[in-house]
């Protein structure tokens, strides 16, 4: 099990925003040398092609609580249509657009009303989203991975993540994480995660007899 205390001084945002600019860095570095029909591959994030998940990001890096709230009464309480709201804000015209506007956000503090620990979570997650499906590979430090998972077991704040792992036990095969009880699911701390927040390709990176009841849990609606 994961030391609580640890858990406990991750929730609290130490040291989260040079992870998130590193993260952000990485990515932007990665779409750097993608072709015109890969910035048009479907991604892992419902209904949205590469270009718009990294405009999503974009937007979520440019949104503070006031923008936030204020679009949210805009779009009258319709969340999903804010968000496509924003992110439309934040296409371009090009990719070289969507690139370059995401590229300037790489070091912004500026956030929704979540925790920080939240967006780095949002940048990884959605940084799988954009790479899996291109075939890119990217080697996360273990402790940050770990960190995202430490958030994501617990949480069901923006993406359902707590209730989609309940009466299972997940079990890091490549680092400390481990929670829940019930039904066993190991592998990967990364599969782990987007396993979690409902990427059901992940499932087949992972092992044990609660594999398919996680799966099963994924799908269509991940965000």
């Amino acid at each position: 099990m994961t030391d609580p205390k640890l858990i406990a001084d991750r929730s609290r945002g130490t040291g989260v925003w040079p992870l998130i600019r590193t993260e952000r860095a990485a990515l932007a570095a990665d779409a750097g040398d993608l072709t015109a029909d890969q910035w048009t591959t479907p991604s892992l994030c419902s209904d949205l092609t590469v270009r718009e998940v990294l405009a999503h990001l974009t937007a979520g890096a440019s949104l503070n609580t006031v923008r936030w709230l204020a679009g949210v009464i805009r779009c009258r309480f319709d969340f999903d249509k804010q968000v496509a709201m924003r992110l439309a804000e934040q296409l371009g015209t090009t990719p070289a657009e969507t690139l370059e506007r995401f590229r300037r956000i790489v070091p912004s503090e500026t956030k929704p009303p979540l925790p920080a620990i939240a967006m780095l979570g949002e940048t990884i997650v959605h940084g799988e989203d954009i790479r899996r499906p291109l075939g890119i590979r990217r080697d996360y430090p273990i402790e940050v991975v770990t960190r995202v998972a430490d958030y994501y077991q617990g949480s069901d704040l923006v993406v359902v993540a707590k209730g989609r792992i309940g009466g299972l036990e997940l079990v890091a095969d490549d680092g400390p994480f481990t929670t829940g009880s019930g039904q066993r699911v190991s592998g990967p701390t990364l599969a782990l995660v987007m396993a979690m927040t409902g990427r059901e390709t992940y499932c087949d990176d992972l092992d044990g007899d609660g594999v398919e009841l996680l799966r099963s849990r994924c799908g269509p609606g991940a965000s």
